[in-house]
């Protein structure tokens, strides 16, 4: 048995994914630490206390805003001491992908905090480019834009020079330039260019598909090539400033973003050599985010740190211009996975629980069939040798029974009998797979038995990625951490969907199956946090159910183990999700109201329930789409 929260805690693995970013206080509650300063750690459920007598309920996307303002110092400072151990002589210039988290608490205070750095946005549609345009950036912060680009989107980022915006646009195809050069022409004005060019170097990782020559957008070498003769026809060629070359996303290995950034130098260096007056050198993303802790490349994982991959690049970059003799560029990348994804945690509450094992055994009656005294009978022998043996007899009895109720021949009751039993033999099962050293095939088949535990909030709406591409993040209990946890559960959404779960979860012995969850107690509200859902989360999530946004708070840590709201959004109603699939509230309401009234004049329903009616549909369209305090 564990004894203290710190030996519990290590159940979930929080020493080796939290970063230093949270800690367990002896009390068991799950604490979030200031990264700036050696101050008490602030609770987590006592934060979700506060905000829920502030009227704040769960589910809550809960952004912890040292948290932002850590990553973007750290890329910095990674880089900075990388230029100085290499000799850069070149500059660093961060941007933002917008496209990772477009919420306007985010992207502005990346914005302020980025002034010292220089720090700036890249966009890749006219809705981003607009948000970017009503920023204030430092004046040296550079503008990318990136992607599909109409005549629209060209315009205003050509116009957007003349207003002191570092505006670069990149050219992502060869119809592109002839856009550019047509409204550029037209507006009198130089453009600032870049290109994106697609490496023939493929990552690993999830996302692979994003690099390499078969990916979406950039040019290949033979476009690369008709557009430098295009822009030399065109008097144009002093406008080509940067190169763009992705490198991937989430990008597992280290060699292979190293790889990538060589022959992303190749083609640097040839184009100044036709004639180009690059200065930036774009490498794009890939700064992967360690999601399990478990410092591996893997899909959820890297085996690299922020200093390593700072250092790879600059000194690939550095070797590569030294060789041919050409100035450092500046180099920038677009990592925004790493400097928001920490920045969040989704807490959700526990609504109950379904068990599956039962304390009760249930009693066999004169009549019943021999099987379920089969069935119980398994419990004489559920130890040590025999514990497999006894698994595969219960489970091979539980079947029969089965199958004697479809075709008729034992009734409702006894069915039900012999669930119990089952479940029964369950606990027992359960509690010796504990004591038995090799238990491990009996353990792996018991998760097939967990409990579900079902959650407030909507997979599909607030943690898309866990749905649609298995994306781990850490997911634990956020309170009595200082007991040991007895029971292992799936968490389930509150959508009327199967997909709607989470089953896996990351421990410090792995990947598993189930999570450990403690007992429920009645009347004492259970939370659960997933942490690192600070990258592409908010804006991906769907309708489903017609769950809507939850409840958003910033906070920031007050140095004295308290918090500071400084930002809350309140989650959908249910007028507003309503609103987003094209009806209108009001006429709902209209049409519910005349409803009503047909009941009322047909004496179905008096004047007092009319009342009660109409306040209660009025109160749903003005309340939360999740499940409410008052339950």
């Amino acid at each position: 048995m564990r004894d203290t929260a710190h030996e519990i805690t290590d159940i979930y693995g929080v020493s080796s994914w939290s970063d230093g970013l949270v800690d367990v206080a002896d009390s068991g509650d799950l604490a979030l630490r200031n990264p700036h300063d050696d101050s008490p750690p602030v609770s987590l459920p006592e934060v979700m206390n506060a905000l829920t007598q502030r009227g704040i309920s769960a589910p809550i996307l809960l952004r912890v805003q040292p948290y932002l303002d850590r990553a973007l110092d750290r890329l910095h400072t990674a880089f900075d001491s990388a230029f100085r151990e290499v000799n850069y002589k070149g500059k660093y210039r961060g941007v933002f992908p917008i496209k990772v988290n477009q919420q306007s608490d985010v992207v502005e205070r990346l914005t302020e905090v980025g002034r010292q750095y220089h720090f700036g946005l890249e966009v890749g549609s006219k809705p981003e480019l607009l948000i970017a345009l009503s920023q204030t950036m430092s004046p040296d912060a550079l503008l990318i834009c990136n992607g599909a680009k109409d005549a629209g989107f060209m315009h205003l980022a050509i116009l957007s020079q003349k207003l002191g915006f570092n505006t670069i646009i990149v050219l992502e195809s060869l119809h592109e330039f002839e856009t550019v050069y047509r409204i550029a022409t037209e507006l009198d004005v130089r453009p600032t260019l870049g290109v994106r060019i697609k490496l023939t170097e493929t990552v690993t990782g999830k996302w692979q598909a994003s690099s390499g020559d078969r990916s979406v957008f950039g040019l290949s070498a033979l476009d690369v090539v008709k557009l430098t003769a295009r822009l030399e026809e065109t008097g144009l060629m002093d406008c080509l400033v940067l190169q763009h070359t992705h490198l991937g996303s989430q990008v597992p290995n280290i060699m292979d973003v190293r790889r990538a950034a060589t022959e992303a130098c190749r083609f640097y260096v040839e184009l100044t050599r036709l004639g180009a007056p690059l200065s930036y050198m774009d490498l794009g993303g890939g700064l992967g985010v360690d999601y399990t802790g478990e410092r591996r490349p893997d899909e959820n994982s890297v085996n690299y740190t922020v200093n390593e991959y700072c250092t790879n690049l600059v000194e690939t970059v550095a070797y590569a211009m030294d060789d041919a003799g050409i100035e450092h560029p500046t180099i920038v990348t677009e990592s925004g996975r790493f400097v928001v994804a920490q920045s969040a945690i989704f807490v959700f509450n526990i609504l109950g629980a379904t068990l599956y094992d039962n304390s009760e055994k249930p009693e066999v009656h004169e009549g019943d069939h021999h099987l379920l005294s089969d069935l119980l009978a398994v419990e004489g022998y559920i130890a040590g040798a025999r514990l497999q043996e006894a698994l595969n007899d219960a489970i091979y009895y539980r079947d029969e029974i089965r199958a004697l109720f479809r075709r008729g021949q034992i009734d409702l009751q006894l069915l039900a009998r012999a669930e119990q039993a089952f479940l029964y033999l369950l606990s027992r099962f359960k509690t010796a797979a504990k004591l038995e050293d090799s238990a491990g095939q009996i353990d792996e088949q018991l998760t097939g038995f967990v409990d579900y535990y079902h959650g407030n909030f909507s997979l599909f709406q607030s943690l898309p990625d866990v749905w649609a591409i298995d994306q781990l993040h850490p997911i634990m209990p956020l309170q009595r951490l200082n007991e040991e946890p007895t029971r292992s559960a799936v968490l389930t959404d509150i959508t009327c969907d199967s997909d709607g779960k989470i089953d896996q979860f990351v421990l410090a012995d792995g990947v598993s199956g189930a999570l450990p969850v403690h007992e429920l107690r009645k009347d004492e509200d259970y939370y659960i946090g997933v942490f690192f859902v600070g990258a592409y989360q908010e804006t991906l999530g769907d309708l489903h159910n017609l769950f809507g946004d939850p409840n958003v708070v910033t906070i920031s840590l007050d140095g004295e183990g308290g918090f500071d709201i400084e930002h809350e959004v309140e989650g959908d109603t249910i007028a507003q999700v309503l609103s987003f699939v094209e009806y209108d509230p009001q006429d709902c309401l209209a049409t519910f109201r005349k409803t009503v009234e047909k009941a009322v004049k047909a004496g179905k329903v008096n004047a007092a329930e009319r009342r009660t009616m109409m306040a209660a549909y009025k109160d749903s369209l003005a309340g939360s789409t999740y499940f409410g305090t008052d339950g």
